[in-house]
């Protein structure tokens, strides 16, 4: 039982970037997370990031979810829900956090989603983000401080950064 209720999902990404360039694209729109946002930067503000435009409000992505704790350029705490195709999981919130650690020569980003269920599709859900997290948003960032910008018009390879990001398994 212990062991369910401690489940995380982490990684670690070293960036070309201060930490004060990395805690501000996390908290800009358009940069490297999704296509359009609703940003309100102070705790219990709106962070909400559409992924899917085309559809009604409520299944567009990241909606719902507010900060829990900002420090520039330290951390940033928000929410954070399930895909529409996991009706039952998707009310229910979960917790990420983003810790920034100072390099000689960049920032080393610490990623931690916890606070997840157990059984039915609570396991979908973690398979779902670690890969979500791993293999798509943490490589668009590091592309974003490598070639700049997403281009939503047309998204980028992200092969290249995909080994950047490190999965710490518990």
């Amino acid at each position: 039982m212990r062991e369910t209720m401690e489940r995380r999902i982490r990684f670690q990404l070293d960036l070309k970037a201060t930490p004060e360039e990395v805690w501000d694209a996390w908290l800009t729109a358009h940069t490297f997370f999704a296509p359009e946002s609703k940003i309100d930067a102070r705790p219990g503000g709106a962070y909400e990031m559409y992924f899917d435009l085309a559809a009604a409000p409520g299944s567009r992505g990241g909606e719902g979810l507010v900060f829990l704790a900002l420090q520039r350029p330290h951390l940033i705490s928000f929410t954070w829900n399930a895909p529409p195709h996991l009706a039952d999981v998707r009310p229910q919130h979960t917790h990420i956090t983003v810790r920034l650690e100072p390099l000689a020569n960049g920032t080393r980003l610490h990623f931690c989603e916890d606070g997840f269920g157990q059984g039915g599709q609570w396991e979908q859900r973690i398979e779902y983000f670690r890969r979500a997290w791993g293999k798509v948003i943490l490589p668009r960032l590091a592309y974003r401080f490598d070639k700049g910008p997403v281009d939503w018009a047309h998204p980028p390879d992200l092969d290249a950064y995909v080994d950047l990001v490190t999965e710490i398994r518990e």
